[in-house]
């Protein structure tokens, strides 16, 4: 029985995850690489951590499933509140106004690392209540993992999961159960959910909003700037983008303007001054 990978073999994992995903494993973190690599190679019942990662480098879809094993899923319906008191009370009003006279009146937000899908949802949610007659929105939401991707994709939660939603959001867009809530359909027809390595481009420009919230922390340095730098590229001339609470672009050299407002602090892309 594996009791912890050697040094050797944790060596070769950190170093192909990060070139996979850019996720850094170190040895503060070790632990948990250790426990999930060994759950997987129990699972696969196979007999040594060389053998595993042998099957791994040769199959896409064992490395799609290891990268799934090994990230960090945990999320909430409208988590860290004063981010969307910002949404509501100044970008949707920013937005409206600057789309006011265009042809194109619609929102298009992105949700990087959108887990099971409660951050996308809640965003759906404010966007369905706050945009005026006229205005539409689309939220591509994404994720390294297809487990909560399959799960954010039914969009039901079980009761414990509804925590923290107003009544009178819980009340308009779930069909309670007894076994918890779903998602309605009007909600989950909003939002593209999306498999996506943001080791990579997304493809995806002139997005209005970026949610990337307690996603950089699992990474070093350059792989968080190659990762805001193609977040950069992906946004509209005048657009919004929020990360953690516990993350900063401060001493990164990103064109990103820091943006203070009475509700919480995020950063803004601005080409137009």
């Amino acid at each position: 029985m594996i009791e912890v990978l050697n040094d050797t073999d944790f060596e070769k994992f950190r170093k192909l995850i990060y070139e996979e995903s850019g996720i850094t494993y170190t040895s503060i973190n070790r632990s948990i690489l250790d426990s999930r690599i060994k759950d997987l190679i129990r699972t696969k019942n196979i007999p040594t951590p060389s053998e595993y990662y042998d099957l791994v480098t040769k199959s896409p879809e064992e490395m799609k499933m290891m990268l799934d094993s090994i990230t960090t899923n945990l999320t909430r319906f409208f988590r860290n509140q004063p981010h969307f008191d910002t949404l509501i009370n100044y970008i949707i009003p920013h937005l409206v106004e600057s789309k006011k006279t265009s042809i194109d009146k619609k929102v298009r937000i992105w949700s990087a690392g959108c887990s099971t899908g409660e951050e996308p949802y809640t965003i759906a949610m404010i966007l369905k209540e706050k945009l005026p007659f006229g205005y539409d929105f689309q939220v591509t939401a994404s994720d390294i993992s297809l487990k909560s991707l399959l799960v954010a994709q039914k969009g039901f939660y079980e009761t414990s999961k509804v925590q923290g939603i107003p009544p009178e959001y819980l009340d308009k867009y779930f069909i309670k159960y007894d076994t918890g809530y779903q998602m309605k359909q009007e909600i989950i027809e909003k939002i593209r959910f999306d498999y996506h390595n943001l080791k990579n481009d997304s493809g995806a420009r002139n997005l209005d909003i970026v949610f990337c919230r307690n996603v950089l922390i699992y990474f070093d340095e350059q792989a968080q700037l190659a990762v805001i730098n193609r977040f950069w590229n992906s946004m509209a001339p005048k657009s919004y983008l929020f990360i953690g609470h516990s993350e900063s672009l401060f001493g990164m050299k990103t064109n990103f303007e820091f943006l203070k407002t009475d509700w919480s602090c995020l950063y803004q892309k601005n080409i137009n001054k």
